[in-house]
């Protein structure tokens, strides 16, 4: 069952709230027109006893009328056991409010007229003194009930917002434990096809595997990283490819501002792979493969091209199999809408995969760069 506590800040404003209450209340009788001879318990003093005396007894039964309200919803009880109670209640307050300030104005008339007073005038009935209770027990009941539904919504909504953002991190996580069982098989199929035929070549693939598999289990939990990193993190893949494709020209264009704008992890590797699969691989000259990475104002543009024969029948981002797949859906699921990626085929016969990502810098770069301006400037 939820429960909401009052705070501190709850708590000081009904203090205030029953305070004002009571200053209002004394400030109506003090200026009231009417001849005292008309109006009970004429006196400003007994005025500001009963006042203060009652916004007191409010101010004491209005956390455990808030209280009240606040687990009026509960799963376990009904709503017509809830209505009866909350009447009961409503009864037991009104009747013990009225009680009270009818008692508090008997008590202050016979001490007034023992001390040689007026004593004139009574008080206002009991039974008006409850309806007057009763309806103030309403206005209570009615903001703790609507106090209640706004902590309860804002609960939901707290709540919603963490399930989808783990949810969202769960995707994530799923498609990255598709993507390094891929990569991993196509890239033992490339070791074990040149055993015999190149030793020192296969223990070089073995090495950069093993660096690759080391980043996969101890550092690849991040979502993103910087584009320097990532590059540094590709070149160990491309040794791989190069030594079963020793014809295999990469030519890199990288634009140097790019170089610390954040990537998610991992994202060039199936680019690559694609390109080598899909264009270098059914090639019998050295194939080509260019890598470019620049930024066009708040966008960062990554591209992977090859010279291979491509895919000319495949559906734009559908081919290359589960690598491109799990690129795409990637990229949806961290930037939504403002990322996007492309496979066309370019006038120059070019295989092309383009990734277009919101340009955000390494935040840890950023500190240092401004931290070397503020020496600077001493």
């Amino acid at each position: 069952m939820e429960h909401f506590p009052l705070t501190r800040r709850d708590i000081s404003f009904i203090v205030g709230f029953w305070l004002i209450y009571a200053l209002l209340t004394i400030a109506n009788h003090a200026f009231d027109p009417g001849p005292p001879e008309r109006r009970p318990d004429s006196t400003l003093t007994t005025w500001i006893i009963i006042a203060l005396a009652e916004a007191t007894l409010w101010a004491l039964l209005t956390p455990l009328i808030m209280s009240v309200a606040g687990r009026a919803r509960s799963e376990r009880i009904s709503r017509g056991t809830n209505f009866l109670l909350l009447s009961l209640l409503g009864i037991v307050v009104a009747l013990g409010v009225s009680v009270f300030g009818h008692e508090l104005r008997d008590l202050l008339r016979n001490g007034q007229s023992n001390r040689g007073g007026s004593g004139s005038g009574h008080g206002p009935p009991l039974w008006f003194g409850f309806i007057n209770a009763l309806v103030i027990y309403l206005g209570v009941l009615a903001a703790g009930l609507a106090r209640a539904y706004s902590l309860r919504l804002g609960a939901r909504r707290e709540q919603a917002t963490q399930l989808q953002a783990q949810l969202a991190e769960a995707r994530l996580e799923a498609l990255r434990s598709q993507l390094d069982p891929h990569f991993l098989f196509n890239t033992l199929n490339a070791v074990s096809s040149l055993v015999e035929r190149d030793p020192r070549g296969v223990r070089r693939m073995i090495t950069r595997l093993s660096e690759l598999l080391r980043y996969s289990m101890e550092g690849a939990r991040e979502p993103e990283i910087t584009l320097r990193r990532e590059l540094d993190l590709l070149d160990r893949y491309l040794d791989i490819m190069q030594v079963r494709f020793p014809g295999l020209n990469v030519l890199r264009m990288l634009d140097d501002e790019a170089l610390d704008v954040m990537v998610p992890s991992m994202i060039l590797q199936p680019l690559v792979e694609n390109a080598i699969r899909h264009g270098v691989e059914k090639m019998t000259e050295p194939g080509r493969i260019e890598i470019e990475a620049l930024l066009h104002g708040d966008t960062l543009v990554l591209r992977v091209s090859d010279n291979g024969p491509g895919e000319a029948d495949a559906p734009d981002g559908e081919s290359g199999g589960v690598g491109l797949r799990n690129t795409r859906a990637r990229i949806e699921q961290l930037y939504g809408t403002a990322g996007q990626f492309l496979l066309s085929r370019n006038a120059e016969e070019l295989t092309v995969a383009e990734v277009r990502l919101p340009a955000t810098r390494d935040r840890a770069e950023l500190r240092v760069e401004g931290s070397e301006s503020t020496n600077d400037g001493r």
